[in-house]
């Protein structure tokens, strides 16, 4: 049986060698089937790890968040026919606020050995360069768009955090990042922390942590720019 390895992409248009290990490389270079969140981008991303690769070579699965987990099966057979398979998310890890968990799920499911591979979270490479709790943590993935409940949602998600003693993370999609960082100087209390992390690992990077009251002062040009922010009371 083959085994299931957990590739890591970059965050954007990054230097690979200042983000990804060779190790990295070295395994990537040997797997002939990969399932992946877009066949062109991963493509793209394979020939940067290893230029030698003749990508006609390769089959490619693609996985979203509508794919079928019947069909996910299938992709999981060339492990079981002893080829090795791994799986490339559009960024970052894989599993981690991504639809490769339901793969992995699976495997695990199917005895399948399945290997973790070093590489950037924007996750946690926020967490550790925010001066938060990095004990005690909860990604929270999307808040609501609407209004009044993404209100309610911000103020419960700062209630959780004194209560808990909790960093709080999140993300918005990019073109709204501006209006959440002012909805959630608008609704946060004055002194609770708050962090805005961009463009992790770019040479464009910012990553800035002070209170909502500081905040108020200004706010940077995060605009259509992978974003993630955290929060603790």
């Amino acid at each position: 049986m083959g085994n299931l390895y957990l590739i890591p992409a970059t965050l954007g248009e990054s230097d690979i060698t200042n983000v990804i290990p060779q190790e990295v490389s070295a395994v990537v270079k040997v797997i002939k089937y990969f399932i992946v969140e877009n066949i062109r981008s991963a493509r793209r991303y394979l020939l940067k790890l290893y230029p030698q690769f003749i990508i006609d070579d390769l089959q490619f699965f693609e996985l979203n968040q509508h794919t079928d987990n019947r069909e996910i099966e299938e992709y999981l057979k060339p492990v079981i026919n002893g080829y090795d398979v791994g799986i490339i998310s559009e960024a970052g890890c894989p599993g981690i606020a991504d639809p490769g968990a339901e793969v992995v799920r699976l495997a695990h499911i199917m005895n399948i050995r399945v290997i973790p591979l070093v590489g950037p979270s924007s996750i946690l490479l926020s967490l550790m360069a925010s001066g938060m709790n990095g004990q005690n943590f909860a990604f929270i993935g999307y808040i609501p768009v609407k209004p009044a409940a993404r209100t309610k949602a911000i103020k419960e998600i700062e209630k959780r955090s004194g209560i808990e003693k909790q960093t709080q993370i999140f993300i918005e999609t990019p073109y709204r990042n501006i209006q959440l960082l002012c909805d959630l100087i608008n609704t946060l209390n004055d002194q609770t922390r708050l962090c805005v992390a961009c463009d992790l690992t770019l040479a464009t990077e910012y990553i800035k942590t002070q209170t909502v009251a500081q905040w108020k002062k200004g706010v940077p040009e995060i605009n259509k720019k992978p974003a993630i922010f955290l929060l603790q009371v």
